[in-house]
């Protein structure tokens, strides 16, 4: 039989690895400078693009979508072929793929430090970028399925499933959760509003974690495993039962991050059962990984390729264990809110992404420059650090979470709190502090790495086209005797992205249906009215200032959360929040209830200098806010978009609004210059003032034991 001759694309793989390494070190470096301004206030620098609220989702973008999405691309693009026996399908397309990647990183950056965010964790890009991204990823998959549709080899690989999900189901996820409505060039409002737009955002946020974080490198770890041992994948049954039970289980488990909270309780009970479930399939990987390397552990003592990878499977097994423990409510009711979620998200970060990434790069790199690794002793060195790393900076966050949910839980013997809040949060510096070090350790590691992969390139030459030849694919695939069922769709690429999409879209459709359509799900509360329009203009500086980060609006119905907050949150408070605003993490206090505690004076001194109100606090000034006026032009076109969202302001309100606003912000005025504070009329602290009294005043709520909330403060506003 003739044989095709063709070559593969290296140069594509070059260009997205590359832009892994660079990548990885700013959005690292992102991530130091944040764990830095958690204990180090100075750090923020003093201007609206470097505090907290700007930096820390640019670092989780950057890692996520810029070093793991890169990291992606560089793996598939490389085995894809490999796997296919076929040069990828356009080289045009690749390339458009590439720098459209880049650009969209780049633009989220920006936009992001200057304050252009959607509010939703992991989805915080406005509408013209989630257009772009929308674009960008289907010339993705046109250019992965016309490789593997002209493919010379008729079997679909286990990798090659694993990267169809993905696809797939990535592109659902984000247009789902990206519906929103514009109403300017620049930003948005969800389209879903409170409880509706929360299960929506975590059921995306959880499976981005699932179906970015996790399943494509499940196609990395089961082709370049088995390569770096060079043995064959321990069980192809299992990969087979790996695979269809962990994409249907994963995408009904969102509703976890939301346990206690006004979601009903049949949603998250949903989600409880579905992530217990999840450890099956996902330890069914972690062994197939781990099992692969049976008869070659001497082998993994001397490459430092193999330590990468059975360190990165290891830790993907931990954090997949953790996580349905997690989800259980007596645990969860301890865990959520504090540090202890934070480590377990760097588990997979670090060590699963970060070291199967590294892994993948120090075993590509030398193939195609056609030279040895420069030096194994770097490599070596990198991988100690790295994993000292990840021990230093994971270890201290548990110690901090632990540390945090006893102390806001403790009573005295007469029945009082016994910390304040701000004393939850001194108390655990020295483990921010560590937390630092681990990651400065661990991105030293990265700088070796790039050193190291520098040298090789150097002493090496790129096989831009690497030559390869193989027999043409049959017009008719011939089977001969009894197969596996399997094996039908295995040369299917097409039914098999079919059947993906209808195994992921189940869960979904299952727990957002109901939701959407049973109101008694929502029990409506008729004294929660409209955001007036300077509060409305105060909400969107809020998020603008991603105070989201730190604080959460949402009281759980337990003891000391309603003894320290007020009365427990109620789904029909959020019917008019487009975005949810209930947060995952609390560095400072929930303030559902904050509204009407204090007087003006103290939230316009409290954002001109947080430690003077709170001695100790670690949360940034906010002075531009007493610079900055108040965009009126835009005030109309949110009132419009709100109204088409189902807000109820009345018919022509869009023309009186600006009045409101003024009438509104001279009230605050006129009070605080009974205590002697001068302000413009139209300066942005005033809006945001007028939403910090609005937060939680449309109910009744109970007494709080709390009462010194002025010493608690110690994050973003």
């Amino acid at each position: 039989m003739q044989l095709d001759k063709f070559y593969y694309d290296n140069k594509t793989v070059k260009m997205f690895t590359y832009a892994t390494l660079f990548w990885g070190v700013v959005g690292m470096l992102g991530g130091l400078l944040a764990s830095i301004q958690m204990y180090y206030p100075m750090a923020n620098m003093g201007t609206a693009y470097t505090t907290f609220g700007r930096v820390r989702p640019v670092h989780t973008n950057a890692v996520i979508f810029a070093f793991v999405g890169n990291g992606i691309f560089m793996g598939v693009y490389y085995s894809l072929q490999r796997l296919c026996k076929a040069r990828m399908f356009s080289d045009v397309l690749s390339k458009i793929h590439f720098w459209g990647w880049q650009s969209i990183i780049v633009s989220a950056a920006i936009s992001l430090l200057l304050g252009y965010t959607t509010g939703k964790e992991y989805a915080e890009l406005e509408w013209p970028i989630d257009i772009a991204i929308t674009v960008v990823w289907v010339v993705f998959g046109i250019n992965m399925f016309g490789t593997i549709i002209k493919r010379r080899e008729s079997h679909l690989y286990v990798a090659i499933w694993f990267y169809i999900a993905t696809w797939v189901t990535v592109a659902m996820l984000h247009i789902v959760n990206s519906v929103e409505l514009p109403f300017s060039w620049f930003k948005s409002y969800s389209w879903y509003a409170g409880v509706q737009d929360a299960l929506v955002q975590w059921w995306y946020g959880h499976n981005a974690v699932a179906f970015f974080l996790t399943t494509p490198y499940l196609g990395l770890m089961y082709y370049f495993l088995p390569k770096a041992a060079n043995r064959p994948v321990y069980s192809y049954r299992l990969s087979i039962i790996h695979f269809w039970a962990l994409i249907f289980i994963y995408i009904w488990a969102g509703p976890h991050h939301l346990l206690y909270t006004a979601l009903p309780d049949w949603a998250q009970s949903l989600g409880v059962v579905f992530s217990i479930m999840l450890i099956a399939p996902s330890w069914g990987g972690m062994l197939n990984g781990l099992f692969t390397l049976r008869g070659a552990w001497d082998k993994v003592r001397e490459e430092p390729v193999l330590k990468f990878l059975v360190v990165a499977v290891t830790c993907y097994g931990m954090a997949t264990f953790e996580g349905p423990m997690l989800s259980l409510k007596n645990v969860n009711a301890i865990a959520h809110f504090t540090d202890w979620i934070i480590a377990h998200v760097h588990i997979g970060a670090l060590g699963w992404n970060g070291f199967m990434t590294f892994g993948v790069i120090y075993w590509l790199i030398p193939r195609i420059f056609d030279t040895p690794l420069y030096s194994k002793k770097l490599a070596n060195a990198h991988f100690w650090i790295g994993t000292i790393g990840i021990v230093l900076y994971t270890v201290p966050l548990y110690w901090a979470g632990f540390t945090q949910a006893m102390m806001w839980k403790q009573f005295t013997e007469s029945g009082q709190l016994k910390f304040q809040f701000l004393e939850t949060v001194t108390h655990i510096v020295p483990m921010y502090v560590m937390r630092s070090i681990g990651g400065t350790l661990y991105l030293s590691g990265v700088f070796i790495m790039v050193w190291n992969i520098y040298k090789t390139v150097q002493y090496g030459h790129l096989i831009a086209n690497e030559y390869a030849e193989a027999a043409p694919l049959p017009k008719t695939i011939v089977t001969h005797g009894q197969q596996h069922w399997h094996r039908w769709i295995e040369k299917r690429p097409m039914q098999l992205m079919v059947f993906s999409l209808v195994a992921v879209s189940i869960g979904g459709i299952l727990e957002m249906i109901p939701m959407f359509l049973v109101k008694s799900n929502i029990p409506t509360i008729a004294a929660v009215k409209p955001y007036t329009p300077l509060e409305l203009q105060g909400r969107d500086i809020y998020i603008r200032e991603g105070c989201y980060t730190c604080h959460s609006q949402m009281i759980r119905p337990f003891r000391d959360e309603v003894a320290r907050y007020g009365e427990y949150s109620k789904a029909g408070e959020f019917v008019y929040d487009h975005p949810f605003q209930w947060g995952s993490k609390r560095t400072g206090p929930d303030l559902a209830r904050i509204g009407g505690k204090y007087p003006d004076s103290w939230h316009y001194n409290h954002m001109m200098d947080p430690q003077s109100m709170s001695p100790g606090s670690i949360m940034p000034s906010y002075t531009w806010l007493y610079d900055n006026t108040i965009d009126t032009a835009i005030t109309p076109a949110k009132i419009r978009a709100m109204q088409k969202l189902g807000v109820p302001y009345p018919e022509g309100f869009d023309k009186i609004a600006n009045a409101d606003l003024t009438a509104q912000a001279k009230k605050i005025q006129d009070n605080l210059k009974k205590d002697k504070l001068q302000v413009s009329p139209n300066a942005e602290i005033l809006a945001l003032i007028a939403y910090l009294q609005r937060m939680g005043t449309d109910i009744k709520t109970m007494p709080r034991q709390d009462t010194s909330l002025q010493k608690t403060i110690t994050a973003t506003p």
